[in-house]
């Protein structure tokens, strides 16, 4: 057997036998060094790990996992509830309508769609199962908006995207994800009003509206978080790990002092929370690294792009076929695993057809939202059913629905790349040719 179908066998089986993805990674990636380079080449190890975490942007990724979670537990998601059902009112649909804006606004915090999905569901299901609407239903939906939270900026999975692939400017990413993220919430609405509607679920003349004033005060801090990320960015007032910062900075501003749901001990807790999760990624990243640096030596990389071009020379085939490739990702692997993997195998693909590269970028990561809540694994899903009480299996119905219904907003960004890239343009950030 060749070095390079050993470097990609020995991942796979250690996949499926349970091991970690970054064991995974770090095992397959020794196999390759040892079967096609030599053993002496091992020492590389210490090496290929630290570049790999090394990077200033990366500083950007524990700081926003920091900011969701300050977020999350700050009682952010109750106040942004009731301001959104006071806009909306009593209706059928209207708590579903509530869900997925809820959802985009609290993507623009934390950039991490499992953290958005607990922090919805914690609010949204009880209200949902008190209004009719049955649970596996609620927690498909909760999960499935929530998912936009990749897309969203800021976006974890779109800063480590423009660390692996060199040359794409964040800014252009966090800008170019905002069109395709509303797209992705509004393409969830029209299946959930229409089952809304045709069960009758939340009889308007049950439900209360909040009033309007007093909801819109307490949710103004939490409505301010996604506006001075982006106007700052936009204004050159500061960088994208600045951001972070700042974003963390506000949050315990708004949660200590606002709030006042997060005491001493509770941030005490929340960075240690943070800690352990990013610790996680940055692992993950790191031995990607051996991975990634095994598979250019060998050449493995360019091998699997030269296979996928024999397939076919037509670009919107390969399209197609990468796209599958992604989903099938991410229906088992995290969004951080399936760059570090896929994107050396992708890379030569875009660049030979061509392909926008922030528009590929943000097509990767709609491709991994619609993972998130597809079973069996579908990590988002995992976080709403376990809230409500509910076996994963009981929502594969819904999950299809939802499934479909975002990959038609994912053809759409396809066909038209001004859906992602028009933003980015007229701010002036540099997204190539369209």
């Amino acid at each position: 057997m060749s070095p390079d179908l050993l470097m990609i066998a020995s991942f796979m089986v250690a996949l499926l036998l349970g091991v970690p993805v970054a064991m995974a990674l770090g095992l397959g990636g020794a196999v390759g060094i040892v079967a096609g380079l030599s053993p002496d080449m091992l020492a590389t190890f210490g090496t290929n790990t630290y570049n790999s975490v090394a990077k200033y942007p990366l500083i950007a990724i524990p700081l926003f996992i920091l900011t969701g979670l300050i977020f999350e537990r700050a009682g952010v998601a109750a106040s942004l509830v009731r301001f959104a059902q006071a806009i909306i009112g009593p209706r059928h649909g209207g708590l579903t309508v509530v869900a997925v804006l809820v959802c985009l606004i609290m993507g623009g915090m934390s950039g991490s769609g499992p953290a958005d999905a607990a922090a919805v569901a914690m609010v949204m299901l009880p209200s949902m199962r008190k209004a009719g609407y049955p649970q596996p239903f609620s927690a498909t939906l909760i999960a499935a908006s929530s998912s936009t939270a990749i897309l969203i900026p800021p976006s974890i999975a779109l800063i480590l995207y423009s660390i692996v692939v060199p040359g794409v400017d964040l800014r252009a990413l966090f800008a170019a994800g905002v069109f395709p993220g509303i797209l992705a919430g509004l393409s969830l609405l029209i299946p959930a009003m229409y089952f809304s509607r045709k069960y009758r679920w939340e009889d308007p003349k049950t439900s209360e509206r909040p009033p309007f004033w007093p909801s819109f005060k307490a949710a103004l801090p939490a409505l301010f978080a996604p506006v001075i990320i982006l106007g700052g960015l936009r204004s050159g007032l500061f960088t994208p790990t600045e951001a972070a910062v700042v974003a963390v900075t506000y949050g315990v501003i708004v949660g200590c002092l606002i709030y006042r749901n997060l005491s001493l001990r509770g941030l005490y807790d929340l960075v240690t929370d943070a800690a352990v999760t990013s610790g996680v990624v940055m692992l993950i990243i790191a031995l990607a690294g051996i991975f990634a640096w095994a598979g250019t030596t060998l050449g493995t990389f360019q091998h699997l792009a030269d296979a996928l071009l024999s397939l076919s020379d037509n670009g919107w085939v390969l399209l197609g076929l990468v796209m599958l490739l992604v989903l099938l990702a991410g229906m088992l692997l995290d969004a951080v695993s399936i760059y570090l993997i896929l994107i050396p195998i992708v890379l030569p693909l875009m660049n030979h057809f061509g392909w926008n590269p922030v528009w590929f970028g943000i097509l990767l990561a709609m491709n991994i939202a619609i993972g998130q809540f597809t079973p069996p694994v579908a990590v988002n899903l995992m976080v709403t059913t376990r809230i409500a009480s509910i076996r994963l299996e009981h929502t594969l119905g819904w999950a299809l629905v939802f499934v479909v219904a975002m990959g038609v907003s994912l053809l759409l960004v396809a066909l038209v790349p001004g859906i992602a890239l028009w933003l980015p343009d007229k701010l002036g950030f540099v997204v190539g040719p369209w």
